[in-house]
Formats: C-alpha cells, structure tokens, sequence
C-alpha cells in the first residue's frame, strides 16, 4: 500500500482528543479526530490503512453499539477501545467482535503505540489480502465456462483421463484447457493453482 497509514481518533473529550493526536503525531503518524461517532460515519474513509481509537462512551451511539454498526456497514476497519469505566463483560464483548484492544484509562502511552501500530499493521494485512483476491477473482473471471469446470476438477485431485472421461472429451483437450487455464491464472505449477483456488474460496473471495 502506497497511501500513509490513518488513525481515526473518536472521543468527546476535546483535550484527550488533542492529547491523543499528539501522542500519536509523535510517532509519525497522521492523525483525524472526531468527537462523535455520527461525526465519523459522514467522513469519506481513505483508501489506505488505518485504525479506530474508540472511547467506550460517547454522546449518540456508544462505543460498543458504534462497533456493532460499523460491522453492519461491512466497514473493516481495526478498532482499539479507550474506557475510563470499563468492566469485564464489556471488554470481553468488544474482544470478540474483533477489536484490537481493551485500555482502560489511565494507560500507558507506550500500550497505546503498541495496540494502534498491531491494528494498522492488521488492516494493512487485510487489504493487500483482498487485493490478491481481487485481481485473481478477475484473473479467473477471464476463464472459458469449460476452463473453469477443468480446472475445479483438476484441483479436486481428478487426472486428465478421469476429467476427459467425466466432461465426455478428448484428454488432449483437457490437457490444453488446462494449460490455457494455469496461463490465464498466472499459476507457475496446480500446486500454485490450487492455493490460488483455496483463496478465492476463502473468507473474502467470491468464487462460487
């Protein structure tokens, strides 16, 4: 990714606000605060990796119910909670809806850097993923309906015989399909076609 990292601060407390974007400055990174969770959903996201530093009460939606809407928006977006009154309960439901961390105030700067530089590095992760996924979802939409059905049954396990006697072909055709195939995928050997096929069957692919 080429874009510089963003971290998005949301808190109603105008001086943590500030104490929080020099925190964060300190280390070089870019800074955008908020001091609500509407005020955020209205802001144009950038395409580049980023992460939520979140307070846990908010005016309007809380932290909490503000993660559980970002989630139904499918805004993926890495998510560190800040909480002055936090308790077990509530951190163990903002662990499992995937947050990064739970901090409750006063931490340590220190916890802080650590829990925005995992989250970053945890978007950026995700992005270059879906970027892969992308281009070889369009790599595969490029395949014949024919290529596509050889190369399901050759990842399957099945050999060229068997496939050419199950599509009712010649096995010279199937080994050609094949070979057009792994051409089109950019798959250096099946074995590079088949993880390229378990990707695409993955979380966020969309082969079907």
């Amino acid at each position: 990714m080429t874009n510089a990292p963003v971290v998005f601060v949301v808190d109603d407390d105008q001086s943590v606000r500030s104490s929080l974007k020099f925190l964060l400055s300190t280390v070089g990174l870019h800074v955008e605060s908020f001091d609500s969770a509407d005020a955020f959903l209205r802001k144009n996201l950038p395409d580049s990796p980023s992460c939520l530093v979140l307070d846990v009460r908010l005016p309007g939606l809380s932290g909490l119910d503000f993660q559980r809407e970002l989630g139904a928006r499918k805004i993926n977006i890495p998510i560190v909670f800040l909480t002055g009154h936090g308790d077990i309960p509530m951190s163990v439901r903002a662990m499992k809806a995937g947050a990064v961390e739970f901090l409750t105030k006063p931490f340590r700067d220190q916890d802080l850097l650590d829990a925005v530089r995992i989250a970053l590095e945890r978007d950026r992760t995700r992005r270059e993923h879906e970027k892969e996924v992308l281009i070889l979802q369009q790599r595969f939409d490029s395949l014949t309906s024919r290529e596509r059905e050889v190369i399901s049954l050759v990842v399957s396990g099945m050999l060229n015989k068997q496939i050419a006697d199950q599509l009712g072909t010649a096995e010279s055709t199937v080994k050609v399909q094949r070979s057009r195939a792994l051409e089109k995928m950019h798959a250096e050997s099946l074995v590079d076609m088949v993880r390229m096929i378990e990707k695409l069957n993955g979380p966020s692919g969309r082969l079907r």
